[in-house]
């Protein structure tokens, strides 16, 4: 059976080259074996993950996607979008450059059509790892197609039937779509949508202030655009604590965004020349006019079509359910990903497919819940987050919050990147590291010390102990470390100590 290759936009050298990596026309489904050790339905980065590391443990495996391999990562995600971020941040720097003594004679030129295409060509060649013939010469079997359960231990993929031992759903999510009356008929994009983009519109209007909406608004901004966030929440990433969610409001305003927070948009109307956004708020209403509107208000899982109900998969409007393992109630089918995670993060797809790996092929008895979850928002500057926060920080008298100012570290001041800070929430007693809040130009890059410290249970002394390079961003984190230990020289081990010093004299 072939199957007609999905067009991705601009239709161009580079996603044409994506597109046949990621779902080759002409690709011919292969004959369906006696029956398979793990059907995976969903090749993004969970469906992946589960595929490559089963059949690298022998098992025999099919992997069926119905649009793009690579998944919501490699082509609406993770990979574009820091792509157009990266370059965002270039013209950013240049436009700063004088600090540092590099001056423009002129104004500055911002190509967005080329940073554009760098992220295309870019992300072609990252494809090359998520390819059909990579996957076929790993030895999965690779099925591009529409996959319904048509029993519990059986999927159809077109006149294909697939039968296994066990199965991982592995569809992940969409961006969610709010019902606001018009919006639809005035046209709208998602991350699904708006990398196809070869011009920065001039004006751009972003419903939601999560992360996907802060990046890109603070992308398009260093691009050129007027941006606007509305968003119905008081305060931008509501998931993080307060006072990193008005640091970053600080510098949306500063580079010019404006911020409608605490605001809902009654409707949408298309006008002469501009969508039109009616924004309800404080009892007041006012009018944004745009050229373009970003939609980020969460994620939807991919659950229809499925024939879940069929399998006895249950579910729900959050996704499938699954129990610490990512059983699902039928234990023969486990999930993985977006589609039933609360975390729809890629490193955490990555993760949990690596615990159904065990599970679900060797009788482990693994639980997802004993993971050590990190996000990270790439804004700039960047805001990344493990374990608790703050706020639970301060419910327990038992923990202990140490806060060192990027501004302190010699090395941010040296780059002038000084603009953050690092927290860390441990218990007060033994230093054991409990969650963490870095605000940095490399935050996500700094993070990973503490994530591993966390999830092999090191305290803080470990992390003063450790010899840090200098200079270093990173060396917050043994600052903080090193606050830890000043706050157990309590006043009467310091009289010891002075008695002890005095008797050595």
């Amino acid at each position: 059976m072939t199957l007609e290759a999905p067009r991705v936009f601009p239709d161009d050298d580079y996603n044409r080259r994506l597109v046949a990596n990621v779902h080759p026309a002409g690709w011919v489904n292969p004959v369906p074996a006696r029956k398979y050790n793990l059907v995976v339905v969903g090749a993004g980065t969970a469906g992946l993950v589960s595929a490559v590391g089963a059949v690298g443990l022998g098992a025999k495996v099919a992997l069926v996607e119905r649009q793009l391999l690579g998944g919501d990562c490699l082509n609406f995600g993770c990979v574009p979008s820091k792509g157009l971020l990266r370059a965002a941040r270039a013209a950013h720097e240049f436009s700063d450059g004088a600090q540092f003594g590099a001056r423009i004679q002129g104004s500055l030129l911002v190509d967005f059509a080329a940073a554009a295409e760098r992220m295309r060509k870019v992300r072609a060649r990252i494809s090359e790892h998520d390819s059909a013939q990579r996957l076929a010469g790993l030895g999965v079997d690779v099925f591009l197609g529409e996959a319904s359960f048509v029993g519990p231990e059986a999927i159809q993929v077109g006149a294909q039937r697939l039968r296994f031992s066990k199965a991982v759903v592995a569809t992940g999510a969409r961006a969610a779509e709010p019902p606001i009356p018009g919006l639809g008929e005035v046209g709208y994009f998602t991350n699904e949508t708006v990398f196809s983009l070869t011009q920065a519109p001039r004006r751009l209007a972003v419903i939601g202030a999560g992360p996907v909406g802060c990046e890109l608004a603070q992308a398009f901004r260093r691009f050129g655009s007027q941006v606007s966030i509305v968003a119905r929440g008081k305060r931008l990433l509501p998931r993080e604590d307060e006072e990193t969610a008005a640091l970053l409001q600080g510098v949306f305003e500063n580079e010019g965004i404006a911020l409608r927070l605490d605001a809902k948009v009654e409707r949408v109307e298309q006008q002469p020349g501009a969508k039109v956004l009616i924004v309800s708020r404080s009892g007041a209403r006012e009018e944004i006019r745009c050229d373009e509107i970003l939609v980020a208000v969460g994620r939807a899982p991919n659950i229809e079509g499925l024939g879940l109900a069929q399998a006895g998969v249950a579910f729900d409007e959050r996704g499938v359910r699954v129990d610490g393992r990512l059983r699902t109630s039928n234990p023969r089918i486990y999930a993985a990903g977006d589609v039933c995670s609360a975390y729809k993060f890629t490193h955490v797809a990555d993760a949990i497919a690596r615990v159904v790996i065990q599970n679900a092929l060797f009788f482990g008895r693994k639980s997802a819940a004993r993971l050590v979850i990190p996000w990270c928002t790439y804004t700039d500057p960047e805001i990344a987050h493990v374990g608790i926060n703050e706020a639970q920080a301060r419910e327990r008298p038992d923990v202990a919050t140490y806060r060192v100012d990027m501004s302190d570290v010699d090395r941010a001041l040296l780059d002038g990147e000084e603009l953050g800070f690092a927290k860390i929430h441990a218990r007060k007693k033994d230093g054991q590291i409990l969650g963490a809040t870095l605000v940095a130009r490399h935050a996500g890059e700094m993070i990973p010390e503490l994530i591993l410290a966390m999830g092999e249970r090191l305290a803080l002394k470990a992390i003063a102990r450790t010899i840090h390079p200098y200079p270093t961003q990173a060396e917050i984190l043994k600052r903080a470390a090193e606050a830890h230990l000043r706050s157990r020289l309590t006043p009467s081990v310091q009289r010891w100590l002075k008695r002890y010093f005095r008797w050595r004299r």
